[in-house]
């Protein structure tokens, strides 16, 4: 059976699955795994988005595939000039752009109580700069997908002293004991997983408050 591309290959040593490049720097590459961990990590979202635009679940798989065919388009152009900039908000504001394009190319409107069209339903996808109004839960299932992309890349202690500081709440100090470990190494394996995993959804501004909890 062949492997679940946006899974690391488990015959390899964690060591060689590590690498200093980020996932959008491999997909900026035309890595075709790096493409395909993207779309496993961010269609979701897109459909959520899509969804919350008001349009059909028929309309919207197309859509989602238009919006990753143009994020493969012009993923160069994409930069973190200003504080805040994510991949998350650059994808959301490609997708606001080509739900109202199809609304404009089909001349359809969404259908929604009180007679809204497919433009004031837009409005409900927050604009790119304004990332707070995501929902909690979807920002969360993100986060998920993507700790499961790289939960095999770490050994088992350095993971275990991410989960029980970041996911379980509790202090470097004592999970330390636990791990035969001290509570600096706690804290560099904890950072160790973060960064990976900040580099893992392109976004550098990543809330651990969101991370999935027990």
């Amino acid at each position: 059976m062949k492997a679940d591309p946006a899974k690391p290959d488990p015959r390899k040593p964690r060591s060689s699955r590590v690498t200093s490049l980020s996932l959008l720097q491999k997909a900026r590459a035309n890595d075709p795994d790096a493409w395909r961990r993207l779309v496993h990590l961010y269609r979701p979202l897109v459909i959520f988005w899509l969804n919350r635009g008001g349009m059909r679940a028929e309309d919207a798989d197309d859509v989602a595939q238009e919006v990753f065919q143009a994020a493969a388009n012009g993923l160069a152009g994409f930069r973190r000039d200003r504080p805040g900039d994510t991949f998350r908000g650059w994808l959301r504001g490609i997708a606001r752009n080509l739900v109202l394009l199809h609304y404009r190319r089909t001349n359809k409107h969404a259908q929604a109580a009180g007679g809204s069209d497919a433009f004031a339903l837009m409005q409900q996808i927050p604009t790119p700069t304004n990332e707070t109004d995501d929902p909690p839960e979807e920002i969360g299932n993100l986060y998920r997908r993507a700790l499961e992309m790289v939960r095999d890349e770490f050994e088992e202690r350095t993971w275990r002293a991410f989960w029980l500081t970041v996911v379980e709440g509790r202090s470097p100090v004592a999970v330390a004991p636990e791990l035969g470990v001290s509570p600096a190494a706690v804290r560099q394996s904890k950072s160790r997983v973060l960064r990976r995993l900040k580099e893992e959804v392109g976004d550098q501004a990543l809330s651990e408050s969101l991370l999935p909890s027990t």
